[in-house]
């Protein structure tokens, strides 16, 4: 209002001032200046109330930036699940860049953590291992703990797949890690959805240990969390990984059975590439299972879905 109507109150009054016979009068009017008093009067009530209630307030601090770069990090981590990780990269880079010109440590974590674990999927584990670490060094620098013990079960549960496809002499080293993993995930625990990340890094552990029941009963934790808040694509994996459990034990019935509803969370939350893998899966353990006609289909099905998400490599290497 200030802004908007002080020049030109003032500007008629310069343009009757310009002609010193209109002037005179102006001022010389006791009827007019009677008048325009009250006027006068109100008008400056209103510029101080303007001042003083109306005005707009400054905020305090300003998020447009952060808040920019954690939707941008929320869609990195979405796209990484659908299994489009170069595109992934490609969106975390711009919350990267933001998260570094804020100065802000737990998006700098945070995103540091996110490229971490798609170069892990991409197969670049070295590099996957050095975010972790510098995630992890950010978190202890900056007063952030619980960022910088995510971080670290990062790392464990990403070793523990790696050691996986490794024979023999490994229980000394799962050891380790479940100790460690404990001392990390009492630091996590006012955050459900760190620990649950914790639940799925002790399952692989007691998986590697050939603990099958330990295994799916960690798993089933990480699991529960996530059923109860919806979480329909993580469901999705943690029955995916039960079903990796009980196929390695030999309970291929049961592998078949976790699979199925794998496929049926991320059908509800229209996830083709959890959707691809949970039936190259199944046709993984019907192979298993000496039941190859069963397998073949699961297999050519996997591969159709594949290639309707525009993820052509892969059907083609399950057509091979």
């Amino acid at each position: 209002m200030k802004g908007k109507n002080t020049p030109n109150f003032f500007t008629q009054r310069r343009e009757g001032a310009k002609d010193k016979k209109n002037s005179a009068s102006f001022f010389a009017s006791p009827r007019l200046c009677v008048r325009c008093f009250p006027v006068l009067l109100f008008f400056f009530v209103l510029l101080a109330l303007s001042g003083c209630s109306s005005a707009p307030k400054k905020p305090t601090e300003i998020f447009t930036e952060r808040n920019t770069a954690a939707s941008q990090l929320d869609l990195a981590n979405h796209t990484a699940n659908r299994g489009r990780y170069e595109d992934a990269l490609r969106i975390l880079e711009g919350a990267r860049l933001l998260a570094v010109g804020t100065d802000d440590p737990p998006l700098r974590i945070k995103t540091s953590i996110s490229r971490g674990n798609i170069l892990f999927s991409l197969g670049r584990s070295t590099e996957a291992f050095a975010e972790w670490e510098s995630a992890e060094a950010e978190g202890e620098s900056s007063g952030q703990p619980v960022l910088a013990a995510l971080a670290r079960i990062c790392t464990i549960r990403s070793k523990l797949v790696l050691l996986s496809g490794e024979a023999g002499g490994t229980d000394a080293a799962v050891e380790e890690f479940k100790t460690r993993l404990g001392l990390e995930m009492a630091a996590v625990r006012s955050e459900p959805n760190y620990t649950a990340l914790g639940n799925i890094a002790l399952g692989l552990a007691e998986k590697q240990m050939k603990n099958w029941a330990e295994a799916e009963s960690a798993v089933r934790k990480a699991l529960s969390f996530h059923e109860n808040n919806f979480l329909l694509e993580d469901a999705a994996y943690d029955w995916f990984l039960i079903a990796s459990i009980r196929s390695v034990a030999g309970n291929y019935d049961a592998a078949l059975e976790a699979l199925g509803t794998a496929i049926r969370f991320d059908r509800r939350a229209e996830n083709g590439f959890g959707l691809a893998s949970s039936w190259q899966a199944m046709g993984d353990v019907y192979q298993k299972a000496g039941r190859m006609e069963e397998a073949q289909s699961a297999w050519s099905r996997a591969a159709e879905i594949y290639r309707a998400i525009g993820l052509e490599d892969r059907a083609e290497k399950l057509e091979r």
